[in-house]
């Protein structure tokens, strides 16, 4: 390989977890910056080793890279501990690819730092400022009601991704990475810096020499992470407005680092943490207004009542520490609402039980038109995701501006994987008389960039079972989030009339990892992680003689 043993002896080995990909949109600027990781690993006397990992870009993988997300946390576990490293620096931005790495490192326990993509730059169409996701939703909508032409749609698609980076509202990507960061796992401030900035750069090189002194201190993740990290995490979710799959990923997580945490802890945080970050899709502004508004730190100045301030992360400092280190630039209220005028009075996503959620769903009623948060309608029913496609827009569905649209068999299990479904279109018939919201249930995901009145994560699925799967045309559907009640108004025994003739459908896999995952993916309120994986799992190593 071309190395000198003095290069390498007596130096902390820093594994660069790497995961571009030439089908990762939002990662096309890894490769320069796995190079600037390494000048950071050289300069503070460690040596540096890129390993590619399984690249999980949100656009280009089907059924949808959640399906993908333990593969890629079982990859960098094993990576981590089959080779001769010390540490390691993570990279990741897009959706899955922060849990997954988070949830391989907490696993393996080794002193890591993670490096988040950044955010891309704002998009643009004419006079319009474009947010990637959110605006490809609003615009489809007026295409889809004649109100968009090719020409314009195109233009859309030519302006709305302008540079490398995830997506620049907040979605799956900008949470995940915002919450990274409270939990300590990134750089102080790391999460919003654009990824085409000059300070991303540098941050880069700050996390190499970062992972060769977490080494030297030995700060492994099981020093730095408590029931407070998950606490922390949960109340700066609800404050920003955040994805509602961050749910799902922090669940999977805290099992990961073996620590309790359930649906309960996020309802009960978000009815005390007001919503302050003025976003898209629950708001206006975009990551770059956010990063120039003073970012993370800012936000939490004004919510540090609300958190363990004596959380620890790997920049070495406790959050209060960093929050009050230098005097931080004056609030914009534009972005980030001061605490006496915020967005919402409670948190952006709340959690719903009843008999048709018996293990809890969840709902960004924040992003939905208020008055479909007390709603009650007849179901329009669609078994999966093909019979959707293939009625939703028809000139013939019974359907309202009332009725509840209900999709089946989009799960973990039934998804596979749990795809982003859960915002359903709005019937073409529906656009066209200037309908832009209604309810919908479904035991999918939606995207974090999507936006209306979108109830998710039904557990259990109706894949496996749960009530959902026994949903008929026409049954009503109450859902009322000021009680955080969804009902379902069947009687028990015609629900016991109808349990007793559904079957499962048979497994889609009979062999490799989608057999695997079919067997061992845990429901919604539980993270999705599969059943055996739970914990840190090192063990010795055998002695050689």
């Amino acid at each position: 390989m071309g190395y000198d043993r003095s290069e390498f002896t007596g130096r902390p080995v820093i594994a660069i977890l790497n995961t571009w990909s030439d089908l990762n949109t939002c990662h096309t600027h890894f490769r320069e910056r796995a190079e600037e990781v390494k000048r950071g690993v050289w300069q503070a006397g460690g040596f540096p080793v890129e390993l590619p990992v399984m690249s999980l870009g949100e656009m280009l993988m089907k059924p949808t890279t959640m399906f993908y997300r333990n593969l890629l946390a079982m990859e960098a576990e094993e990576v981590l501990r089959c080779h001769p490293v010390d540490g390691a620096v993570l990279m990741g931005g897009c959706d899955k690819t922060v849990p997954a790495l988070l949830m391989g490192a907490f696993s393996m326990d080794l002193p890591c730092v993670f490096l988040p993509a950044g955010p891309m730059l704002k998009g643009r169409w004419r006079d319009q400022v474009l947010g990637s996701g959110s605006d490809v939703w609003k615009y489809w909508n007026e295409r889809c009601a004649g109100n968009l032409d090719d020409t314009a749609w195109e233009e859309l698609e030519d302006g709305i991704a302008r540079s490398p980076g995830t997506c620049m509202t907040m979605g799956t990507a900008s949470t995940m990475a915002v919450l990274a960061d409270v939990m300590g796992f990134t750089l102080p401030g790391a999460s919003t810096i654009p990824a085409v900035h000059s300070a991303h750069a540098r941050m880069a090189v700050a996390c190499g020499r970062r992972a060769v002194e977490l080494v030297r201190e030995d700060l492994r993740p099981s020093k730095l992470v408590s029931r407070a990290t998950f606490e922390n995490a949960v109340t700066t979710l609800m404050a920003i407005g955040g994805s509602t799959n961050a749910v799902v990923h922090l669940l999977a997580m805290a099992r990961r680092a073996g620590v309790a945490l359930t649906l309960d802890d996020f309802d009960r945080i978000s009815r005390k943490v007001p919503l302050l970050l003025n976003l898209r899709p629950t708001g206006e502004f975009l990551m770059e207004d956010f990063h120039d508004a003073g970012g993370v730190r800012v936000l939490l100045r004004e919510i540090r009542d609300l958190l363990c301030a004596e959380a620890r992360g790997v920049g070495g400092t406790t959050l209060e520490e960093w929050v009050m280190a230098e005097t931080l630039p004056p609030l914009n209220p534009a972005v980030i609402r001061p605490r006496d005028k915020p967005l919402a009075t409670e948190g952006g996503v709340a959690v719903l039980r009843g008999n048709l959620a018996p293990q809890g769903c969840v709902m960004k009623h924040t992003a939905a038109e208020p008055r479909w948060c007390v709603h009650r309608g007849k179901a329009v029913v669609f078994e999966d995701y093909s019979d959707l496609k293939r009625r939703i827009h028809a000139d013939d569905l019974e359907v309202t501006a009332d009725s509840v649209l209900v999709l089946k068999n989009a799960g973990p299990v039934g998804g596979p994987g749990m795809p982003e479904w859960g915002m359903l279109p709005i019937p073409k018939k529906l656009l066209k008389q200037g309908v832009r919201d209604m309810l919908r249930i479904s035991d999918a995901r939606m995207s974090g960039t999507a936006y209306g009145a979108c109830v998710l994560h039904v557990a259990p699925e109706s894949a496996v079972g749960g009530p959902l799967a026994l949903v008929r045309e026409g049954d009503e559907i109450e859902v009322n989030v000021p009680e955080r009640r969804i009902h379902w108004h069947v009687s028990e025994e015609e629900a016991a009339r109808r349990r007793a003739s559904w079957k499962p459908a048979p497994p889609r896999f009979v062999r490799g990892y989608g057999l695997l995952a079919h067997r061992e993916v845990t429901q919604a309120d539980e993270g999705c992680d599969f059943r055996f994986l739970g914990g840190q799992g090192s063990t010795p190593e055998p002695e050689i003689h």
